[in-house]
């Protein structure tokens, strides 16, 4: 046999067996990968899954009038009035208006007289308040004041 054909044999065995255990451990982390990526798509389709229920949940209820489903407190656009609210509504906007600038919930119930010394008539309000800044009537600035929008 021919030593000089026997070592590049034995060399290139070397290599693939070099190469052989690089693939491998490359292999291995590629699968780490994949099975890490496949929780991670899990964990997505859960949280999407709660976001969608959440939405779902807090979706307006329309009433009815006339027979026909309408939002008891509408979006604000273009020839949707004021006067379309319903009447507690309304006086919560005219308080914010009549206020000198941004106004807490407390502020805002004092105006048309409701107890603000007790939470629980504090909560109703602060809701309807959220409501009218969901529906682009008010805004809500990050230190919890309501703002009438121009």
């Amino acid at each position: 046999m021919d030593p000089e054909l026997l070592e590049r044999i034995t060399a290139r065995r070397a290599e693939l067996d070099e190469l052989e255990e690089q693939l491998a451990k490359e292999l291995a982390e590629i699968r780490l990968e994949r099975d890490e990526l496949a929780v991670a798509e899990r964990v997505l389709e859960r949280v999407s899954e709660q976001i969608a229920d959440e939405r779902a949940s807090t979706a307006p209820v329309p009433g009815e009038v006339g027979g026909r489903a309408v939002m008891l407190i509408p979006h604000r656009e273009p020839g949707v009035e004021e006067t379309m609210l319903p009447p507690d509504y309304q006086r919560i906007l005219a308080a914010a208006r009549q206020a000198a600038g941004p106004v807490m919930t407390r502020q805002v119930g004092e105006m048309p007289g409701v107890d603000v010394s007790v939470r629980s008539k504090l909560e109703p309000l602060r809701g309807k308040l959220v409501r009218l800044t969901d529906r682009g009537w008010l805004r809500k600035l990050p230190d919890g004041r309501f703002t009438t929008r121009l």
